[in-house]
């Protein structure tokens, strides 16, 4: 057990998280799967072939005694925390920023920035008191850290945030040895990203499809700065498809 690798993966019953999981599981991880819903979670791990490898934690990142109970429970199982994949986020419907209901953005501000500062306050926490000291978190981005959609601002907004978490985590992080980066992802096919194939809004308020790329390239670029040792980090990595409309005009 000593030369395990043990992380924590947050969202992992679908999408990136779930791809991110295997791919982790697939290079010999153990990985604690945190999510709201316990039955995808439990079906990723009978279904990956690595159930003896696998935790399954079924965690509210948005409530902290949720989030203090999943970093407690990973300690207690394995003694110690490798990787904090924190990827666990949602959205808010597509609505002109006028139309959007105050309960819609503190939803995605309590998941997708407040979780996230759950998740990094507890990985210090178990970290920087075990031994040896030190671990990993990589953030989940997005090229929305960068550049917004039409009618998006909740999501957005706790997006852009996010590279303030991971810079000053980053910073923070130095003299326990935690190494902070972010991964900003365009177009990984998976379900909430599956109607950009049919058509999704422009800039200039046109409707058109864009290109996916296969969401476990996510898989294995995580798995690729999970792997670096702590003497070198990747603070910032875009991962996403080559012909989307990010960089240019279009």
């Amino acid at each position: 057990m000593n030369d395990s690798k043990f992380a924590i993966v947050t969202g992992a019953g679908s999408g990136i998280g779930k791809a991110t999981a295997l791919a982790l599981l697939q290079d010999g991880w153990h990985v604690a799967l945190a999510g709201r819903r316990s039955q995808p979670l439990q079906s990723l791990s009978e279904e990956s072939g690595f159930s003896q490898k696998c935790l399954v934690i079924p965690t509210d990142v948005a409530d902290p005694v949720s989030v203090k109970a999943l970093f407690a429970e990973v300690l207690n199982q394995w003694g110690r925390i490798d990787l904090l994949f924190n990827n666990a986020g949602i959205s808010a419907p597509p609505v002109p920023l006028e139309d959007l209901e105050i309960e819609q953005w503190r939803q995605v501000v309590d998941i997708n920035l407040n979780g996230m500062f759950y998740c990094i306050q507890q990985a210090f926490i178990a970290m920087k008191n075990q031994v040896p000291m030190g671990g990993r978190i990589i953030n989940n981005g997005s090229i929305s850290a960068y550049a917004p959609r039409p009618n998006s601002i909740a999501y957005t907004s706790t997006k852009h945030a996010v590279s303030g978490l991971t810079k000053t985590a980053s910073l923070d992080g130095r003299k326990y040895h935690i190494a902070v980066g972010q991964i900003d992802i365009g177009n990984a096919a998976t379900e909430m990203a599956a109607p950009m194939a049919k058509g999704v809004m422009q800039a200039n308020g046109e409707v058109k499809p864009e290109p996916l790329m296969d969401v476990a390239e996510v898989g294995r670029s995580v798995v690729y700065m999970a792997n670096l040792p702590l003497t070198a980090n990747v603070l910032f990595h875009t991962v996403m498809a080559t012909n989307m409309p990010f960089v240019g005009r279009g």
